[in-house]
């Protein structure tokens, strides 16, 4: 969103294509508290819709959804390929594609998803937790924000973390928030290891990894915040990435004779630039970045600057 909006207020015929829903996983945060000029916080939902505004406002045409699966270059060209056939050309890409939620190795809990387990956390799915026992899986800020969220409704709400504390992962604002409520408890060295019901999710076997001990309890709504993964598949074979799937760029490219592996240009590429030219990689999909919105929305309008320096090469 911040890259669109800085290419089309600088004058960049600019598209904006989406998969799902505009604002990615930072859209669906409960609660951003960190972000700099909102000293109450604010929902990531409300962050993405005023982003759509402005878009909008400066020009920015809106693609959604629509998924790209492929990309090839044609000379100055880079053409995107769309999950319904159509191709769109640019002379510039940036790749700002996020990361997707980490799926939970349990047995069976494909039939729950939707239906007790989620994968991230909305104030839908918050409102309809009132008055239960929640349970949320994960100890990074993202399960720390929704944690708190979900306190305001849920009777109680249960971190499950496999870690000895919170601080290896956690904002220390989001840890003394959650010290602060008498209805968040924190259970460290535990695991989820099975999920139970028939429709929907009634209950789950937890267990501590210290002490081997192993328990069921009831649970309507399970939450998973265990790290997420980039979907950059479809750029295998055009793309430098790391063993994860990171998309590598910049001083972060390997070199074979002290240029990434088919650059073609003189120049070194840019700070956030893949190894075709051209073609750029922005926030949580770039290896190496800072997984908060306020990078991403850095990186995002930084990279339009190079933009420009690379079209005034080219065109």
């Amino acid at each position: 969103m911040a890259a669109a909006v800085y290419g089309a207020s600088e004058g960049l015929r600019t598209v904006l294509i989406e998969r799902e829903a505009p604002g990615g996983q930072a859209g669906t945060s409960s609660r951003i508290e960190n972000y700099l000029g909102f000293p109450v916080g604010l929902s990531g939902g409300d962050l993405a819709r005023r982003a759509v505004t402005q878009a909008r406002r400066f020009g920015v045409e809106i693609l959604s959804p629509q998924e790209a699966l492929g990309v090839r270059v044609d000379n100055n060209y880079r053409i995107l390929t769309l999950s319904d056939g159509k191709e769109i050309s640019c002379h510039a890409m940036i790749l700002a594609l996020g990361v997707a939620w980490r799926r939970l190795d349990v047995s069976g809990i494909e039939k729950f998803t939707g239906a007790g387990v989620y994968y991230g956390a909305a104030q839908t799915e918050a409102l309809s937790c009132a008055n239960e026992d929640v349970y949320v899986v994960g100890g990074a800020n993202s399960a720390g924000q929704a944690a708190m969220y979900f306190s305001k409704y849920a009777r109680k709400v249960t971190m499950l973390i496999r870690g000895d504390s919170l601080t290896k992962s956690m904002s220390q604002y989001l840890i003394d928030q959650i010290d602060a409520m008498d209805n968040i408890e924190v259970l460290t060295h535990t695991s989820v290891t099975e999920v139970k019901g028939e429709v929907n999710l009634e209950a789950i076997t937890i267990k501590n990894l210290l002490t081997d001990e192993v328990k069921t309890v009831p649970a309507t709504s399970l939450f998973i915040f265990i790290g997420a993964m980039p979907r950059t598949e479809w750029l295998d074979g055009k793309l430098d990435r790391d063993e994860r799937g990171f998309i590598l760029a910049g001083p972060d490219l390997p070199l074979k004779n002290g240029r990434p592996k088919g650059w073609t240009l003189e120049r070194d590429p840019f700070l956030l630039e893949t190894n075709i030219p051209g073609i750029f990689a922005v926030g949580d999909v770039r290896y190496g970045s800072i997984k908060r919105v306020a990078s991403g929305v850095g990186e995002g309008s930084i990279c339009v600057q190079f933009v420009h320096r690379y079209l005034a090469d080219v065109l």
